[in-house]
């Protein structure tokens, strides 16, 4: 069977060796070596022929298969997509932290707020009713919070633990004030004056202490809480006035006396006045002996919070400097973690009032310094807040458990916001009365000044949480109280608020219309940088 010319010998030539390997060829005899090469029999080449034959015909099958079932596409491969994404994640996510992640845990908690909050917001925004404006968003947020609180399987499966939730609701608290200081503008206060100063200090001390003496007389709140429950209720919402005086300023109504800027600007003002006012009150509720140690002690935290504020404002001025790289990112990162570390860490060195105060300083001083470099770090601290604004709306809803609310705290109280909103309707209407605006305007600024969201979610908490840390039961009732009014205050006036101002704005305000050389030419002003920078600010406000 095998070929004789297939059998071929190799024999390494003698010539080719060196001695010592001559000498250990006499000695070893067997030097040749045969190597056989076998020819390949027809058998193997039909088997092989049969194997790629079958190969490219399973090929083609596939090829074929793969045409008749196309792949898909567009939506459906979107949603697969991110399917698998969301499935790989939470098995890695459930692989380091275990029954965190499960129904029952605080990372599963935290996340189907978070979802139930944005869609909530968004449902909301949704609802259009003719010649109506839209709801603020913010209340679906909320209303999602309450729902999954009271709904009775759901809320043994949504839980997130009161550690975790006054975490969140601290960071949420400390974007809120960074924004209050980017968002202060001195050139607008210059401008406006005295106005803008009556507007924004007078309402807020008047309806803090008209609420503080009701709430002690119809509540039983001390005088201490009751003036923490007036400053939580004083402060107005941004979230509400800015976005509604932004589309009447687009539209032109009330924009010849500047109304628009004059609310946009006294906002903030008002804001920092409330926030200071409740973290002086909070200071003195909580500390230890005389009444006029703790008096005392509230005027140290606030000293010590402007202080600290103005050292990590000059350091902010400083570090990074303008030659260095991703220059927005780092200034933003620095500002929110000095911000951040400011809250938690008075509340460990035991001044919680000054934290806040801290990050209002730090952050209007560095916005200064940075002049009109502010405006990127101001849009990119607005995106951290569209991620936070859901988590603390959703955690103020979570808090409040319908069934454990006394209906006479609930009447009472609604007693006391509605007095507090008609002392403060009346006084800001006398108090632009000599700012040269008609009665109309002086309507609409009274309206527009009755808002009330942002700054009752972030601080109607915060009295509870140090009252859980103390564990003492009638400072928890207290801090429930609170925090019960406050969320009664958002539900009432925040839909009522921008319906007022959606509805009032363009039947009390002038219009006003360019022609058409004023549409051509360009528009001149006298301080034309002042204007571009105010502009800027708003809008990264909003």
């Amino acid at each position: 069977m095998m070929d004789e010319e297939a059998t071929k010998r190799y024999a390494r030539p003698s010539g080719d060796q060196n001695p010592a390997q001559r000498r250990s060829t006499v000695q070893d005899p067997q030097e040749e070596r045969e190597i056989t090469v076998l020819p390949r029999r027809r058998t193997d080449a039909a088997e092989d022929m049969k194997t790629s034959d079958s190969s490219s015909s399973c090929c083609a099958a596939c090829v074929g298969l793969e045409d008749r079932c196309p792949r898909p596409k567009g939506l459906l491969n979107l949603l697969l997509t991110k399917a698998c994404l969301m499935a790989l994640l939470f098995g890695t996510v459930w692989a380091i932290t275990g029954q965190e992640c499960l129904p029952g845990g605080n990372l599963f908690g935290i996340v189907i707020l978070f979802v139930c909050s944005v869609l909530g917001g968004k449902l909301l925004g949704l609802i259009q009713l003719p010649t109506l404006p839209p709801f603020p968003p913010l209340l679906g947020m909320l209303l999602a919070g309450l729902l999954l609180r009271n709904v009775p399987y759901i809320t043994d499966a949504v839980f997130i633990s009161p550690h975790w939730s006054a975490a969140l609701r601290n960071v949420a608290l400390s974007i809120i004030l960074t924004r209050a200081g980017l968002g202060l503008d001195p050139s607008a206060l210059r401008r406006l004056k005295a106005v803008c100063v009556r507007v924004a200090i007078g309402p807020c001390m008047v309806e803090a202490c008209v609420i503080a003496v009701v709430s002690h007389f119809l509540l039983g709140l001390p005088w201490v809480w009751g003036f923490i429950l007036g400053f939580v209720l004083a402060a107005v919402s941004p979230a509400v006035v800015v976005p509604s005086m932004l589309l009447l300023q687009r539209e032109g109504y009330g924009v010849e006396k500047g109304i628009p800027t004059l609310l946009m600007a006294a906002g903030s003002f008002d804001d920092i006045l409330a926030i200071t006012g409740f973290s002086t009150c909070l200071g003195i509720a909580f500390s230890t002996g005389s009444t006029w140690m703790n008096i005392l002690k509230g005027l140290l935290e606030v000293v010590g919070g402007v202080i600290a504020g103005l050292i990590l404002g000059l350091f902010l001025c400083l570090f990074p400097s303008n030659d260095q790289e991703d220059l927005v990112l780092r200034r933003t990162l620095m500002l929110l973690g000095l911000s951040i570390f400011s809250v938690f860490f008075s509340h460990v060195v035991g001044f919680a009032g000054a934290g806040g105060l801290c990050t209002l300083v730090l952050s209007f001083l560095a916005a200064l310094g940075w002049k009109t470099d502010k405006a990127p770090v101001a849009a990119m601290v607005g995106r951290s807040w569209d991620v936070f604004q859901p988590l603390l709306f959703g955690l103020i809803g979570a808090e409040i458990t319908i069934a454990s609310l006394n209906p006479s705290t609930v009447g009472l109280g609604v007693a006391c916001i509605l007095i507090g909103l008609v002392i403060r309707l009346l006084v800001t209407f006398l108090l632009v009365h000599f700012g040269g605006f008609t009665l109309k305007e002086k309507l609409f600024i009274a309206v527009a000044w009755l808002p009330k969201a942002t700054v009752q979610a972030a601080i109607g908490s915060k009295a509870l949480d140090m009252a859980r840390d103390e564990g003492d039961e009638t400072l928890i009732k207290f801090g429930l109280d609170v925090l019960t009014l406050a969320v009664l205050a958002i539900l009432i006036t925040a839909p009522i608020g921008a319906l007022g101002i959606g509805l009032a704005g363009p039947r009390l305000l002038a219009r006003y219309v360019k022609d058409e050389t004023e549409r051509g030419a360009p528009p001149t002003s006298t301080n034309p940088p002042a204007e571009e920078k105010n502009h800027v600010i708003i809008e990264s406000k909003v």
